[in-house]
């Protein structure tokens, strides 16, 4: 969208220009003005040096390297090309190299800094406490992570949407575009940061939290659900059913074949109780509901055998069928002090659930 000049008549478009078609270069003249007007790119922002390059095997530099008001480390990366080229993956590079870095290190090269700059290399630690508000030193909480900001005249597709990829697995990466006008004889610059866009930040941040405290969840969930089946495997094996052989998962179903395809004895878990079932799928509704309304017409001797009531589920409006028996012990959310009594009680559940089915699986026509 071009930029305009508003006049009482009107709105007066201005002439978009390239950095190219001005002759603008990268370090001598963008990173010059950037480095002495950092808050151009952010008002947070402190330059400790540019050209840093101080590795072994590389020759590879930072353009401008800074820190934030939280102490973060900042590696800028400048092009004056309007696609950004390859500095995402430049810029990625350079911020796994700076990551370790102290503040007493930090101090040492902004004081080199500084002297190139015809400033004291004394004065290197009171201007970085200054910014940061601190009145020591904390290596503790120095460089805790390491941002990226990438500056360029424009940003080709690829390098957005490896930004945006990025962003979602939570490294702060961002993209500043500086897009030059021309206004007569005047050199006009529009500096807009377009990921993230300022207005969405705050959400996106509060999206990022929540999505990282679902995967947390998720992630306690899986683990307890693993050693929720291990205990219960353990019992499987001492009394040699069909399940002994089974690896443990991490969902909230263990399940083994009856011999019959389609027909799976499973365990399954919620948070408060759990199950043994036949589980009836074939591949095809019309065969699973003959094969469950078989097994129904013979509920009475079934159940007489296994000893209890045990729900006959059709469900009609899905392809499988089940007949189950819940066991109100508990589930994986129980204390885990109760888990043996739970394991037992399951698998003696499902024994008998497998026995009382028998005579009626191999009568089947399958």
């Amino acid at each position: 969208m071009p930029l305009y000049e508003m006049t009482c008549d009107t709105f007066r478009p201005l002439d978009e220009a390239s950095f190219a078609d001005l002759k603008v270069r990268e370090r001598y003249d963008l990173q010059r003005l950037l480095r002495s007007q950092i808050e151009v790119l952010g008002d947070d922002l402190y330059v400790l040096t540019e050209e840093f390059g101080e590795w072994e095997d590389s020759r590879r530099r930072i353009d401008l390297l800074a820190i934030d008001r939280q102490a973060n480390l900042v590696v800028i990366e400048l092009k004056r090309t309007n696609d950004g080229g390859h500095m995402d993956l430049q810029a990625i590079r350079y911020a796994s190299m700076v990551s370790a870095m102290t503040f007493d290190r930090a101090e040492q090269i902004h004081g080199e800094f500084l002297t190139r700059s015809g400033l004291p290399a004394e004065e290197a630690r009171e201007r970085m406490l200054a910014f940061l508000g601190w009145e020591e030193p904390d290596e503790e909480n120095f460089a805790p992570d390491v941002r990226i900001l990438l500056v360029s005249e424009n940003f080709g597709k690829e390098l957005t949407t490896a930004v945006l990829w990025l962003r979602d697995r939570d490294i702060d990466i961002r993209c500043v575009r500086l897009r030059p006008y021309l206004d007569g004889e005047k050199r006009l610059i529009d500096v807009q940061q377009i990921i993230p866009l300022p207005e969405a930040n705050e959400y996106q941040v509060q999206l990022r939290e929540k999505e990282s405290k679902e995967r947390k969840k998720r992630a306690e969930r899986f683990d307890e659900f693993l050693r929720f089946w291990e205990g219960l495997l353990v019992i499987a094996r001492k009394r040699q059913t069909r399940h002994a052989n089974i690896k443990p998962q991490i969902h909230h179903w263990l399940g083994a074949s009856s011999g019959i395809r389609g027909l799976a004895l499973n365990y399954g878990i919620v948070q408060e109780y759990s199950i043994a079932e036949l589980y009836i799928d074939r591949g095809e509704a019309t065969e699973n509901k003959r094969i469950f309304d078989e097994l129904y017409a013979q509920k009475e001797q079934i159940e007489a055998r296994f000893g209890g009531v045990l729900s006959w589920e059709r469900l009609d409006n899905k392809r499988a069928c089940r007949i189950k028996s819940v066991i109100e012990r508990g589930g994986y959310r129980s204390p885990e002090s109760q888990w043996p009594e739970i394991h037992t009680e399951m698998v003696e559940t499902m024994i008998r659930l497998e026995s009382a089915l028998k005579p009626a699986l191999d009568a089947l026509d399958v």
